[in-house]
């Protein structure tokens, strides 16, 4: 589902957040990009309450965090979280 039908669709609730990466620095190389991935989804269904079968990453926030590859993910970053009635959250890069 794209921005525009997310903002279509009625919206339960909305929120900014920034999500730091600090614990990917203890981990090694090759994975931290991935973590990062992981620390993202955990971090969503703990403030949004939902499952993490029902959080979808925006294509645009996934190369945000996978731009310098796999060693270098960003230190943190500011996402918009958008949940509908269905219980469904669309993650996406704030602007």
């Amino acid at each position: 589902m794209s921005e525009e039908e997310m903002l279509e669709a009625e919206i339960e609730a909305e929120e900014l957040y920034t999500i730091p990466f600090r614990d990917v620095k203890h981990v090694a190389r090759k994975k931290r990009t991935v973590r990062a991935i992981r620390i993202l989804k955990h971090y969503i269904k703990r403030h949004m309450k939902v499952a993490p079968i029902d959080i979808r990453i925006d294509p645009e926030l996934n190369e945000e965090i996978w731009k310098q590859g796999i060693e270098k993910p960003p230190r943190k970053i500011r996402v918009r979280a958008v949940k509908d009635v269905e219980g469904i959250v669309e993650v996406f890069l704030a602007k």
